[in-house]
């Protein structure tokens, strides 16, 4: 089967050009951009997560023979739009937020410029991957401040598609989580991977020692032993004994956590084993991380709330057409005009302004030519695509280090606020000038 990703895309956009193809607006300047109207669920910022995927993905968008004689006979578009989309190659230009950076309502995370058939086909691709990935990265950054600097290890595989698995593993690293159980996403995005042994392996054996004697032996003393598959107390004696105080870590996925961590602490500490961490897993978001805040867990292993957006699966991001050149060869400036889902049409340039803590204090987005950075300014948008071909450094395992690192400094840089688990507004006002 090809790798191509063409037909990752809604009918429509292909119906629009074999329309636009025909009555000659489709090789039109355009300009297209992706912003969301607002942050969903108490969410006080973003983090824009997926462009590498994405960049990647515009790569691979060509119209193989087998996606030309899939249309054709489906008779999705008409020959002469089937010939077009034979000579596909995205030559325009992509501008973006870095990947790892906030963003707020009205940010204009994506520009791309472009005629219009080259631009308009990409919005179904752009959208699935920025709102899916920005939305477990919006998540994860949540349960990374509600952590308070303990481990996180996405490993919620088994709770999504295969390859939603694998972009949410390494949407939750750019996001601050230290680790997945994926080891797709650790081969494909240099995450680093984790796991041990889950219930079944305990049960397989004729007793739970046996089975923690051969993890021991397969593993080390420094293994994490799941203590929770029978009685716990009992379980912790056994993982000490076997291990002995040098045992690396219990964990525990089942039962009233903040009690349950406090008694298995003391009965660690009762052993001898002082330094054998707790590492907890059970059906956590930020909320349950935030409620542990005060109590001896060492590390937390997320799932299917990290997965699944923490109640907002996706991030409300739109793909809308700003601006083309008319006949005349002049720049008009377009915007929806619907109730609740009013644009602002022209292309955009985004500045993060600075207070004189060195704290952002607003979101500036610009309509105007381009000119010089304010002093008290930071540009968002850089190039990702030129001429069709990708920036350096965006793509693959260095863009995913990259991003990681940026989403660190960006969040450092956001009022206190930001980072309240409640519904409020968000952490900064969007001003457009």
């Amino acid at each position: 089967m090809s790798d191509s990703t063409a037909l990752h895309t809604d009918r429509y956009e292909l119906t629009m050009v074999d329309a636009a193809i025909a009555n000659g607006t489709a090789y039109r300047d355009a300009v297209f951009e992706t912003f969301a109207r607002r942050l969903p669920g108490a969410r006080r910022y973003g983090v824009v997560a997926g462009t590498g995927r994405l960049v990647e993905a515009i790569m691979r968008f060509r119209f193989h023979d087998e996606e030309l004689t899939w249309l054709a006979e489906a008779g999705v578009v008409r020959p002469a739009t089937i010939d077009w989309l034979a000579d596909y190659r995205f030559s325009g230009s992509v501008w973006g937020y870095r990947e790892g950076e906030v963003y707020f309502p009205g940010s204009p995370v994506l520009v791309v410029e472009s005629s219009f058939a080259e631009g308009v086909v990409l919005e179904t691709l752009a959208l699935s991957v920025l709102n899916y990935d920005s939305a477990v990265a919006n998540a994860a950054t949540r349960m990374v401040t509600a952590a308070g600097g303990r481990p996180l290890a996405e490993m919620g595989s088994r709770r999504a598609h295969e390859g939603a698995a694998v972009a949410a593993a390494r949407a939750a690293f750019i996001a601050g989580f230290g680790a997945t159980s994926n080891l797709e996403a650790g081969r494909t995005w240099g995450i680093p991977t984790m796991g041990t042994a889950a219930h079944a392996f305990t049960l397989l054996h004729d007793s739970e020692e046996d089975a923690f004697r051969a993890q021991v032996d397969a593993l080390g003393a420094g293994t994490t032993l799941l203590v929770d598959t029978y009685d716990i107390p009992t379980a912790i004696d056994t993982a000490v004994r076997v291990a002995g105080p040098g045992l690396g870590a219990v964990r525990l996925d089942s039962g009233d956590l903040p009690t349950l961590v406090v008694e298995v602490r003391e009965q660690l500490d009762r052993l001898g084993a002082h330094d054998t961490r707790i590492t907890v897993t059970n059906d956590l978001d930020e909320y349950s991380i935030a409620g542990l805040s005060g109590s001896p867990v060492d590390s937390y292993g997320v799932g299917t709330s990290l997965v699944t957006g923490s109640g907002s699966p996706a991030a409300g991001m739109v793909y809308k057409l700003v601006a083309h050149r008319n006949d005349d060869g002049e720049w008009v400036s377009v915007a929806k005009a619907s109730v609740d889902k009013v644009s602002l049409g022209g292309r955009k340039r985004a500045y993060r302004r600075f207070g004189p803590n060195g704290l952002a204090v607003s979101e500036i987005v610009r309509t105007s030519p381009a000119g010089s950075v304010q002093a008290d300014e930071r540009e968002l948008l850089t190039p990702l695509l030129d001429g069709g071909e990708p920036v350096e450094g965006v793509m693959g395992a260095a863009g995913v280090t990259a991003a990681r690192s940026h989403r660190e400094k960006a969040v450092a840089e956001l009022p206190a606020e930001a980072f309240r688990l409640t519904r409020g507004e968000p952490a900064l006002p969007t001003i457009y000038e």
